[in-house]
């Protein structure tokens, strides 16, 4: 069977736009306060080595194996999904790869969006100085009250959509190509400049002894098991976009180098990230372990009792906003290509239907927040059972088909043809690392959530 080597919707215009586009994506909101809220209540320099071990043995070859697949297959992840499984002559049941990945963004953009919109809020709240020498009691009741408001949290979600709408609907040189190039070089240059004020202001030496010093007794079940999890949904692995980035990838690459230097970026953003916050937290005598609450409490109370703060706080929220558009066009990008494709719609109105379905879930979950905080099941809100779902359910069963389907199913010869100029020793091991170490961990993920509950149960 022959398959197409560029996909109709266009392609990266140079290697550097793909790798722009693919760590902006990976990067994400995640990077930037759950890294360094797991960082804080796992043990800080124990959590950060075994981090970086799964990123290395699980997270890259599951990420290599999703860019394969979209770029063998040149289309949304559901038609790739279907080319490959025919091409493979396996059950056309594998296309459910694709279907997960379209339904955990729409599910995960809903949800998202609200937080990204938080983000938003805070630049205003922060440059303007509201948060100025308040106490953290008033800083964390600012907080709920925000929390408290569905205008204001429909407000921020909207505008939020709107621009990710916007960037879609323009294609993917115009738009994406174009927006990937420009935000993640402005992005890595403010979060620099505020690791840099943070070394001016607060407890460097204090962070780099919790980030980096490492001891081996520190290392426990959870903290193995909580950075097996961060490592493997950072990277934004599961969610199709992956598959549809690969899908815009030209030809002539090499699909393990380029990812490689997206794992690097990805890497030193969470680790630039914790360098950013945890000096300020150190300086406060604020616990490391604040969770959550570290990005929209701790940290504009930090900001609001340092020299500057309102300047170099609003540059911090101004990359938290870069960071989720990225990711918010990540999110949306596999299902407006599937509508594009496969169901001829105008990208513009491809985009505007699934920026509405985001926008109308969305909604449901920030109500949830306040207005429905009595609409519970199992002890989970509705924002709290999409997280649940998205995270727990669908990212990790799409990832283990992802490894299955490339590490069993496709035929050896294509794989390896996909690799490009890596189809040696590099081939070779990390073929053998998605079958045998990074199959089984992403199965581990998956059945994390049925251990905890005998765990509790008990």
């Amino acid at each position: 069977m022959s398959l197409l080597r560029e996909s109709s919707q266009g392609v990266w215009g140079s290697r550097w736009t793909f790798v722009a586009a693919t760590a902006g994506a990976a990067v994400g909101m995640g990077n930037l306060w759950k890294f360094s809220a797991l960082a804080g209540a796992n043990g800080g320099a124990a959590f950060v080595v075994v981090y970086l071990f799964f990123m290395v043995l699980v997270s890259l070859p599951v990420l290599i194996a999703e860019v394969v697949i979209g770029s063998r297959g040149r289309a949304n992840p559901i038609t790739a999904s279907q080319n490959l499984a025919r091409e493979a002559a396996v059950s056309s049941w594998w296309q459910l790869m694709g279907w997960l990945g379209c339904l955990a963004g729409l599910c995960i953009l809903s949800y998202y969006s609200v937080m990204a919109g938080l983000g938003i809020a805070h630049i205003d709240s922060i440059f303007t100085g509201q948060f100025k020498g308040l106490t953290a009691a008033k800083v964390g009741e600012a907080f709920n009250q925000l929390l408290a408001d569905p205008w204001q949290l429909a407000l921020w979600h909207s505008i939020f959509l709107a621009l990710v709408v916007l960037v879609v609907s323009t294609g993917v040189e115009r738009g994406m190509a174009r927006m990937a190039r420009i935000i993640l070089p402005v992005f890595v240059l403010l979060l620099v400049i505020v690791v840099l004020y943070s070394n001016r202001m607060g407890d460097m030496a204090a962070a780099q002894q919790f980030l980096f010093s490492f001891q081996w007794q520190a290392i426990t079940p959870e903290i193995v098991l909580a950075a097996l999890g961060q490592a493997f949904f950072t990277l934004s692995i599961g969610l199709g976009a992956m598959m549809a980035f690969g899908a815009y990838m030209p030809d002539g690459r090499s699909v393990a180098g380029l990812l490689s230097a997206v794992v690097l970026i990805d890497t030193a953003v969470a680790l630039l990230a914790g360098l950013a916050i945890f000096p300020l937290v150190f300086s406060l005598n604020i616990a490391p372990s604040t969770g959550p609450g570290l990005m929209f409490v701790a940290l504009p109370y930090a900001f609001g009792h340092i020299e500057h703060g309102e300047l170099f706080g609003g540059a911090f929220f101004t990359v938290v906003a870069l960071v989720g558009l990225s990711s918010g066009v990540a999110l949306m990008e596999p299902a407006v290509a599937w509508l594009v494709e496969r169901c001829k719609f105008k990208r513009l109105f491809a985009a505007l239907t699934v920026g509405l379905l985001a926008w109308g879930l969305g909604i449901v979950a920030l109500l949830s927040l306040n207005e429905w905080s009595d609409v519970r099941w199992l002890d989970r809100s509705i924002f709290n059972w999409l997280d649940y779902i998205s995270a727990n359910i669908l990212l990790p069963l799409g990832g283990l088909l992802i490894a299955i389907f490339v590490g069993w199913r496709m035929r050896l010869e294509v794989v390896r043809d996909e690799f490009y100029k890596h189809s040696g020793v590099v081939f070779v091991l990390w073929y053998w690392l998605l079958r045998y170490i990074a199959a089984p961990a992403v199965l581990l993920i998956l059945l994390l959530p049925l251990y905890r509950w005998l765990v509790a149960t008990a």
